[in-house]
């Protein structure tokens, strides 16, 4: 599938980690804390999804990496939001973005996100697919307390026009 989203702001934070589960438990907590007033204004702004994880794609089993875990901020702070008082907390301006997308069920994790990246990278070399190779998106939608239903995906974002591969038999 491909996507098209306009420009964005979001809230970030970077976690060194050997492990994705690791990096994400800890950038959710920081950015929730933003969320629920560790801002200077002490405002709680509400959640948003999705949650959007920048995972390199070079990393080794044996190596840490800089994994960024990032809200969207809602509609209303897009033009201004309040100031993190966490140092390690910062906002990220995302240009327009066209995305190739692989959904999946149940948890992101450092096996599922390397999986179905692994899947539609394979699809896209497939078509000759121009993408940025150097890190993907993991991407959640639901909350961490639920349990059932859930859904998550990963993005490649695009180099140049985007190619739609062919439909996959299931």
């Amino acid at each position: 599938e491909v996507r098209h989203y306009g420009a964005t702001k979001w809230v970030s934070t970077d976690v060194e980690s050997y492990v994705l589960e690791i990096a994400a438990g800890q950038g959710f907590m920081r950015l929730f804390k933003y969320i629920t007033g560790a801002n200077e204004d002490g405002l709680n702004i509400d959640m948003t999804a999705p949650v959007i994880i920048r995972i390199p794609e070079d990393k080794k089993m044996w190596e840490p990496a800089i994994f960024t875990v990032s809200f969207l901020l809602p509609s209303a702070y897009q033009e201004k939001a309040p100031k993190p008082t966490n140092e390690q907390v910062y906002f990220t301006d995302l240009p327009p973005l066209t995305v190739y997308v692989k959904s999946f069920g149940g948890w992101m994790l450092s096996m599922t996100s390397k999986l179905y990246s692994r899947q539609l990278a394979k699809e896209l070399n497939g078509t000759q697919a121009s993408y940025n190779t150097a890190f993907h998106y993991g991407v959640g939608y639901q909350s961490p307390m639920k349990l059932r239903n859930r859904r998550n995906e990963v993005w490649y974002v695009t180099q140049g026009e985007p190619v739609c591969p062919p439909p996959t038999s299931s």
